[in-house]
């Protein structure tokens, strides 16, 4: 009986520990106030942005406050609010920046939090793989609600017809293309005013880095990649960079890259590809290859545009590793924010909308009206012209509906078919059969300490060799004599200690 009596207890005090469990996991407090820090990946002031907080503030019953940069200088921006102390309690980051900041303690462990989510757990959610390349070291500081895409390279048709050639397979005839492009007047003009391409810098800030420029990098890749055996090396000091230097520098010196790549941002780029100055544009699959398209047809160009499959030097594009929602260790309320900011983007309905299409009546509609010459009848799904560019209609707010890891819920529309335009469906068809996966690189100590310099150091050469001020050979002395070697073997080291 004293046995009985003593399994009993412990049973009951078992039983009322995890009732207490329960309890507490249902009484997360819901916040006052969510500072939240994003880029333009989601609608700008000038594109509703107003209406967007309204909306979510509408759904939630929560003050939301948008700290939102100019798009190009976001992590500038994000980096030195960061360094000041004044921390935001929800922030968008690049998986460079995630990684190094979830070794710097700035992020929130939300593994538990995760796994006990609404979203994780609704039957809706496709995306486990991805979040599971997001753990690092076995644990999750950041949230992704769509895949991470990535780049693919569009031609303008027109162009390729006025030199007489085809779309490229090989990177000779790459070459090719971009010689024709800059010699024989293809946009008309009458003047030598073309380039072949432009690409916002030499070298990407975040992941996969040669995303923008992959027909000249090809197998080359200029930061830390681990090998099929396991082990890690660093591809810049790999045999594969000299050649991808040497590619750049040959295609600059004859005129087919744009002289301002260096400091071009993507919006340079893609105003330099609307206003005919440039033909060939490697930039993300999906909902760009519309962007694009009727960004041309606004400015009086032809929009149609090949969507390359990648060159035979290239084998494949790289997709990415997603841009995540991070909650910061700064946050007074972490598991609040996370129930009713991230658990919520995906949730099905209303809000899952929100994120996705953006506010009704300012980014779509179901009323009865004529939109860029297309009638609509009362109760049919259609996205409404741009507050900014007249002449163009919305295709998304923050999540790709074309990317996204969760079904809407039963019973709730979902309007992707009647929103995804064609040329969106091509490019990210080509882009998905013809990718492959980006990974993360986990952040140590050693990395902490030097890669900041060691990247810059990198991106440095790899812009002086690629402008022809600088040789490979004596780029690579630069490297070693201004300790880049050094910092790039410790990293290396401190990474196979991993394994």
């Amino acid at each position: 009986m004293k046995k009985l009596l003593a399994f009993t207890l412990v049973i009951g005090m078992l039983l009322s520990l995890v009732t207490i469990s329960s309890l507490a996991a249902d009484e997360v407090v819901k916040p006052d106030k969510i500072i939240m820090m994003v880029d333009a990946t989601v609608v700008t002031s000038i594109n509703g942005r107003d209406q967007f907080e309204a909306r979510w503030e509408e759904l939630t019953g929560i003050d939301l406050e948008i700290i939102q940069p100019d798009h190009d200088a976001y992590y500038d921006v994000m980096q030195q609010q960061i360094a000041s102390g004044d921390w935001p309690d929800v922030l968008i980051l690049s998986s460079t920046v995630y990684s190094s900041y979830a070794a710097e303690g700035v992020l929130w462990d939300m593994t538990d939090a995760w796994n006990n989510s609404a979203t994780k757990n609704s039957g809706r959610f496709i995306g486990d793989s991805v979040i599971d390349g997001l753990k690092i070291n076995g644990s999750l500081y950041g949230f992704a609600p769509a895949r991470g895409n990535g780049c693919l390279t569009y031609i303008k048709q027109a162009w390729l017809d006025k030199v007489g050639l085809g779309a490229p397979t090989n990177y000779e005839e790459f070459l090719a293309v971009c010689d024709a492009f800059v010699s024989q007047d293809p946009n008309g003009t009458g003047a030598n005013d073309t380039y072949a391409l432009a690409a916002a810098g030499f070298i990407g800030f975040e992941a996969p880095f040669v995303n923008y420029l992959p027909n000249f990098y090809q197998d080359a890749y200029p930061f830390f990649i681990q090998q099929e055996d396991g082990t890690w090396v660093d591809g810049f000091t790999q045999p594969a960079m000299q050649g991808a230097l040497e590619r750049l520098a040959d295609a600059y010196a004859k005129g087919y890259i744009d002289p301002t790549t260096l400091t071009n941002g993507t919006k340079d780029c893609r105003n330099k590809f609307y206003d005919e100055t440039t033909g060939i544009f490697t930039y993300w699959a999906g909902t760009w290859g519309t962007n694009l398209k009727v960004n041309l047809e606004a400015n009086g160009h032809d929009g149609q545009l090949v969507a390359l499959p990648p060159i035979a030097e290239v084998d494949a594009y790289y997709d990415r590793v997603p841009p995540v929602w991070a909650i910061t260790t700064a946050c007074e309320n972490p598991e609040g924010v996370f129930k009713y900011f991230i658990d919520t983007m995906l949730d099905g309905g209303d809000m899952q909308m929100l994120w996705t299409y953006g506010v009704e009546g300012t980014h779509w509609s179901r009323a009865e009206e004529t939109i860029l010459d297309v009638p609509y009848a009362a109760g049919q799904f259609h996205m409404l012209e741009s507050l900014e560019k007249a002449g163009t209609a919305y295709t998304k707010n923050h999540i790709d509906p074309m990317l996204s890891l969760a079904a809407f819920a039963e019973g709730y529309e979902n309007p992707m078919e009647l929103t995804v335009k064609p040329e969106a469906k091509l490019s990210s068809q080509v882009f998905n059969s013809h990718s492959k996966l980006a990974k993360i690189v986990p952040t140590t100590e050693v990395m902490s300490m030097y890669n900041g310099d060691l990247t810059t150091l990198k991106n440095e050469l790899v812009a002086k060799v690629a402008m022809g001020e600088m040789t490979f050979d004596e780029a690579m002395a630069k490297f070693e004599t201004d300790g880049g070697l050094a910092w790039s073997n410790a990293i290396v080291d401190s990474l196979n200690a991993l394994n």
